[in-house]
């Protein structure tokens, strides 16, 4: 057994990595197998020499992120014991120097995985981005954070989000009213992102003007997109052609974000999706990239983590 000692400036930053009933620091004990113990400003860290190591990584990587001023998390604690790369957990430090925006509520929205910062940095130097990866990866989420960014700054006039309108497992000829109301369900968590980032009154004052739509995929048909950034959300239930169609749309000074989840394919036929298509077509097309998320990406709750790993592992098990 061998020991080891930290010591950090203040009892303010201890505290927030600690968090309550020192719930943080209790996930690094049972994650590295060591026992870490605090007097005023010191912590003492009892374990293998390696585990101790990964460890002190793991604490230096919060400590910095508590200086940045960003609130240590379960998920941040989660994911940086998942990182066993000594370079990643020194890339994973620095998350916090990045924001993106800011929302209504003046909350700076900041990537919190390697994963997502490179996607954030890939829709900054590509005209065209495909974010594909499970559930709870931030993939819609910071498409719109970087579509409000651009809109702020003036790089583009227009804001259009999109997403085709395929049942999964309900029919559309049930829902109440006009095809308007009866698609807006499939909608609902592009407006949910947009109100987070505008406010309720400031979204709906900028959709009248014209500056925000909110459109099903169909209704992107025979129209040239100019100086605007456009969302193409739930790809993976779209066709061959209806992703051509697209693609086609973009027009001058403008950018799209393309984000699907390869695993929920509503599409009859999955093997014709129009995202695993785009993947295949576009690989080698300048000024196009795909990010590939994983399950360390994912920010819900630890559950939709362990539920990811267990389909996956159990889809691998059926194949087989």
């Amino acid at each position: 057994m061998a020991e080891k000692l930290l010591s950090v400036e203040s009892p303010a930053i201890l505290s927030a990595v600690f968090g309550a009933y020192d719930e943080h620091v209790h996930q690094l004990e049972q994650a590295f197998h060591v026992q870490i113990i605090s007097r005023d400003t010191q912590l003492k860290i009892t374990g293998e020499p390696d585990s101790i190591n990964q460890a002190c990584r793991a604490l230096d990587a919060l400590f910095e992120m508590a200086r940045g001023g960003e609130a240590i998390t379960d998920q941040a604690v989660r994911y940086l014991v998942s990182l066993t790369d000594e370079s990643q957990v020194e890339r994973a430090k620095h998350l916090s120097d990045s924001c993106i925006c800011v929302t209504a509520n003046g909350k700076p929205i900041r990537p919190k995985t390697l994963g997502q910062k490179k996607y954030i940095e890939s829709i900054q130097n590509n005209t065209i981005v495909l974010g594909v990866g499970p559930a709870g990866t931030g993939k819609t989420y910071l498409a719109v954070a970087m579509a409000v960014r651009a809109f702020r700054a003036q790089e583009v006039s227009r804001i259009i989000l999109t997403r085709p309108a395929v049942e999964a497992g309900e029919k559309l000829g049930f829902l109440p009213g006009d095809l308007q109301m009866k698609v807006d369900p499939y909608l609902r968590p592009l407006y949910d992102a947009l109100f987070d980032m505008f406010g309720a009154e400031a979204f709906a004052r900028q959709q009248e003007r014209g500056v925000i739509e909110v459109a099903p995929l169909a209704y992107m048909r025979g129209r040239t997109l100019d100086d605007s950034f456009i969302i193409l959300d739930e790809a993976q239930n779209t066709t061959r052609e209806q992703m051509k169609m697209f693609l086609t749309r973009l027009g001058a000074n403008s950018k799209a974000v393309i984000t699907g989840d390869v695993t929920q394919i509503d599409l009859p036929d999955a093997r014709k999706s129009g995202l695993i298509d785009a993947m295949k077509v576009l690989a080698h097309v300048d000024d196009i990239d795909t990010v590939l998320f994983n399950d360390k990406d994912v920010v819900r709750n630890r559950i939709v983590q362990e539920i990811i790993k267990a389909y996956a592992k159990f889809e691998k098990k059926g194949e087989r």
